[in-house]
């Protein structure tokens, strides 16, 4: 399976925003995007205005890197809400937050979508009582995910959720039980509960040339 090896950091420099892939680091003040708020690169510095399609690239690529996945498996994702009923924007959206390795981020249980995506992978999440070992699986509105693991991982764990709390709060559509590393799907989430910004429409406008 192809993974990102590189610096994670360089990707919110790049983006220009905080994509919360180094867990607590990314509130610190050891924060790359804190300490130099630029690209990376020797020609850091824009010259100009960018086209329509550069602030489309850059939509993507935001998107892609905020969850964690290359080219290939997003334009899949673009290819399934493409054909789903309701605006292709709202429900590629809805499809990335419902994949497992956010909503185990999004509960507080990881501090980060890659620490989330090495639990899963590890065989600790189960739902509704079956493990899940994938991180792209969508769960369904009502599903109970459920973490199983040995004691060391599941102190590590509680320790992470204390200092994930003092940073951000668990979304509405997700109910947490972090005293039994547990958590239910009460709804379907919506766009107004994302963290970080985007604009669906440009990513639908680049794929649709």
């Amino acid at each position: 399976m192809a993974r990102y090896l590189d610096s994670k950091c360089r990707l919110c420099r790049r983006e220009g925003t905080k994509l919360f892939l180094k867990g607590t680091r990314c509130g610190s003040p050891k924060c790359a995007l804190a300490k130099r708020a630029i690209p990376p690169g020797m020609h850091t510095r824009p010259s100009g205005k960018a086209s329509y399609y550069a602030l489309q690239l850059r939509e993507k690529q935001k998107a892609k890197r905020l969850y964690g996945m290359l080219e290939r498996q997003f334009r899949r994702f673009f290819s399934v809400a493409s054909k789903a009923k309701g605006a292709t924007g709202t429900k590629l959206m809805e499809l990335l937050e419902r994949r497992l390795d956010n909503t185990l981020f999004k509960s507080l249980m990881a501090l980060s979508r890659n620490q989330a995506r090495q639990y899963t992978l590890h065989g600790f999440t189960f739902v509704n009582g079956k493990r899940v070992n994938i991180p792209s699986y969508l769960v369904k509105e009502s599903d109970c995910v459920e973490i199983k693991a040995p004691e060391k991982i599941r102190k590590a764990m509680k320790l992470s959720i204390e200092a994930a709390a003092k940073e951000r709060s668990v979304p509405a559509w997700i109910e947490a039980d972090h005293d039994n590393l547990k958590y239910k799907i009460a709804r379907m989430p919506a766009k107004s509960d994302m963290a970080v910004a985007i604009n669906e429409q440009l990513i639908i406008e680049l794929y649709s040339k």
